[in-house]
């Protein structure tokens, strides 16, 4: 008699699946805070113009966003052919800058509110009176810290 008994075929363990629900909630875990969902639905064009000399934002959080463009093909019945100014989800007047200014503090940290930007995301074929009124709108609404947004590329190229 033998004290050890051999193995009747060569059939291989089962696949042990302990860990998988770990690795999955690990998986499901990564994309959740890795992802970035859009937040605004844009409703005009916005083809940006090109620069060659720009820096990009570290903190993207701490950035307000005013979109100036023509409506888009589905909005121009309503709207019209003219530039409009974007504020989240929505057409807004010139008038309506100060209170989305006040909206968007009041949302952020009180420590944070210093850092916050202005990004204007201005399409290049809009009049520039449009520009200069968001501008002095700004101005009084003492959100000084400003930018424009571009895409990088020649700037003698650009038409």
């Amino acid at each position: 008699m033998s004290k050890f008994k051999k193995k009747k075929g060569g059939d291989l363990p089962a696949v042990n699946t302990a860990s998988l629900p770990d690795i999955v909630f690990m998986l499901l875990f990564f994309f959740m805070v890795a992802t970035v969902m859009r937040e605004d639905t844009l409703m005009i064009e916005n083809r940006l113009p090109s620069a060659d000399q720009i820096e990009k934002l570290e903190k993207k959080n701490l950035v307000m966003y005013i979109y100036v463009g023509k409506p888009s093909s589905s909005y121009k019945a309503k709207y019209g052919d003219e530039a409009r100014i974007q504020l989240n989800d929505k057409f807004a007047q010139v008038t309506d800058i100060q209170a989305f200014i006040a909206a968007e503090r009041a949302s952020k940290r009180e420590e944070e509110i210093p850092y916050l930007t202005t990004s204007l995301r201005v399409d290049k074929e809009a009049n520039m009176g449009i520009v200069g009124d968001i501008k002095q709108e700004l101005r009084k609404a003492n959100a000084l810290k400003l930018n424009y947004t571009t895409t990088q590329g020649d700037v003698s190229n650009n038409n």
